[in-house]
């Protein structure tokens, strides 16, 4: 039997991020997973640090949008009428929490963890010697007609109090940032967020940061954690169980397996997404991450090549793969930008966890002692990793929180 403080169940961008801010305060943390660092729903995203998202995705409350949405014409989400008894709880959900005055309500509750998203990813960057991997080019949000450039400029210009760096691009703005890219009508580019150019290799260099301080980590199964007698958390791991005073859920769309054995009901759901790599064309550069709005999907200059990205499936976590969206987007983006040929067999896919108020559950388990929540982080499990960590470790150390934990509590809904 091996003995410790905590135990993180997740070895992803949150769970790793959690054991290295309870380190960092004594602790003598257990990381556990089924699997390494990062090779789970970390390894698969934009690879944004999205410093300026400040506004949560919504539901649409518009009524031709919400008819192309329920008829799958627009690329950037799509479902399965199969899929509609299990999912369609949770979006009923998720429209509810959309409404103008809930939304303030969790633009309230994001903010504090957006604005220190990127400081809190810098300092562990610094630490862990990844600083290779962050990209300060921002991303650009690409529009191709009149009426979509003005809603991405009104949208920008709502972030105006927020002290945010915002530019916006005329088609010949655009084309001076990226000359390989087909003319566009315009752009908006968001100059604070960071990039990424390996997110699983960022998961993996925070794993090997908390390793190289004596931490340690073992392959085994979270779904085995059990409160024994005397209070104390325990998992079975693959050389026998870790027993622990407190012990952390950081398993992101797997974290439901966990609090639902214990009784717990929060309205969790799921946002697939899919992505591919491909070879650039010959000569042809992508400098920045680019968000085609008008089509629903991402391009981002990765280590491994270009990765597209696809917007929001909604189906069940476990359901088979249906990359629709990629097969959709691929031949819209090669006429965007020339890519070349795929450098996967097939496209990777994951799901994001969301809670329909678009922020995480954090802090303790309100029926056990010792329990603690971190997931639920929706599209921003890479960006809001490290500080949702130092926001938990205060609260288990008995540090001041530098920000009200309230928001993200369990019994919120």
């Amino acid at each position: 039997m091996q003995t410790a403080d905590v135990i993180v169940l997740g070895a992803g961008m949150v769970g790793v991020s959690a054991a290295l801010h309870l380190q960092a305060r004594g602790r003598m943390v257990v990381m556990v997973d089924r699997r390494s660092a990062g090779l789970e729903t970390s390894f698969g995203n934009a690879g944004l640090i999205e410093r300026a998202s400040i506004f949560p995705y919504v539901f649409p409350r518009d009524p031709a949008r919400l008819v192309k949405y329920a008829l799958n014409l627009l690329p950037e989400a799509h479902y399965h009428l199969t899929a509609l008894p299990s999912v369609g709880p949770w979006l009923l959900r998720y429209w509810r929490e959309s409404s103008p005055e809930r939304v303030a309500r969790s633009i309230a509750g994001r903010r504090p963890l957006i604005e220190h998203s990127l400081s809190e990813h810098e300092a562990l960057i610094a630490q862990a010697g990844a600083g290779a991997l962050l990209r300060r080019t921002g991303w650009i949000k690409l529009f191709r007609s009149e009426q979509t450039f003005r809603a991405g400029v009104a949208d920008a210009d709502k972030l105006a109090e927020y002290d945010l760096h915002i530019e916006i691009l005329d088609a010949a703005g655009v084309a001076a940032r990226e000359p390989d890219l087909a003319p566009v009508f315009g752009g908006v580019h968001y100059h604070d967020t960071a990039f990424v150019s390996d997110p699983a290799a960022l998961a993996k260099a925070y794993a090997d940061l908390f390793l190289s301080r004596g931490g340690d980590f073992v392959l085994g199964d979270a779904l085995s954690l059990t409160q024994e007698a005397d209070g104390c958390w325990s998992v079975a791991g693959k050389e026998g169980r870790i027993v622990a005073r407190d012990a952390v859920v950081a398993l992101g769309p797997w974290s439901d397996q966990i609090f639902k054995s214990l009784g717990y009901e929060l309205p969790f759901g799921f946002k697939r997404g899919y992505h591919m790599h491909y070879a650039p064309g010959e000569g042809a550069k992508l400098r920045h991450p680019v968000l085609d709005a008008d089509n629903g999907y991402l391009l981002a200059p990765m280590d491994k090549g270009i990765r597209l990205t696809s917007g929001a499936e909604f189906a069940p976590r476990d359901a088979p793969p249906t990359p629709v969206q990629i097969e959709i987007c691929e031949p819209i983006a090669r006429r965007l930008f020339p890519l070349g040929k795929a450098l996967d067999l097939a496209p990777w896919k994951g799901a994001r966890p969301c809670l329909p108020d678009m922020l995480p559950v954090l802090g303790p388990a309100p029926r056990h002692k010792g329990l603690w929540f971190d997931f639920g982080h929706a599209h921003h499990g890479l960006t809001l990793g490290p500080v949702s960590g130092r926001l938990l470790a205060e609260m288990m150390t008995g540090e001041t929180p530098f920000t009200d934990p309230s928001p993200y509590r369990a019994d919120r809904f």
